[in-house]
């Protein structure tokens, strides 16, 4: 651990940092698919669903960099090669060739909250060590990310 401005203690800001590399792993596993999903989709709903994705996308990549500078901040590194991420990411392997929008849909949905599971592990562990900056980090990811469910859910309604 490098020096840091923050409070915390080296073994709290260590076990932060550490959970912060899990969500950066799983943020970067999920905005690759986001983009196969987003290259891919074809259907009645590729109109409304290619941008949607693309704001996702977005989305996640500013979050993730956040994470990892939060990382760095606290005095760790940050983790984010393609080999690395493979390995620690707990995300499900996209099946890169799907092109129906619906199945897009419903593979990002899980995803996300599977992504969202991780998240909240993390803002809990920076909420138990009081480390509110962490907190609300993951907190507006959590916020943005629960909406992105919420429009895939509502896109497979009927």
């Amino acid at each position: 651990m490098h020096k840091s401005p923050n409070p915390l203690s080296e073994p709290a800001r260590q076990a932060i940092a550490d959970s912060l590399n899990g969500v950066l792993a799983e943020g970067l596993d999920l905005h690759s698919q986001i983009k196969v999903a987003h290259w891919n989709v074809k259907g009645m709903h590729f109109a409304a669903l290619h941008p949607l994705f693309e704001t996702f996308a977005v989305a996640l990549a500013a979050f993730n960099d956040q994470v990892a500078e939060r990382a760095v901040t606290l005095g760790a590194k940050a983790y984010g090669t393609a080999r690395h991420v493979a390995k620690v990411s707990g995300l499900t392997e996209y099946p890169q060739e799907t092109t129906k929008d619906t199945e897009h849909v419903k593979l990002l949905l899980e995803r996300i909250e599977a992504y969202l599971v991780g998240v909240r592990k993390g803002r809990d562990l920076a909420d138990g060590q009081k480390d509110q900056d962490t907190v609300d980090l993951l907190t507006g990811i959590i916020v943005d990310f629960e909406k992105h469910a919420w429009f895939l859910r509502a896109s497979l309604e009927s």
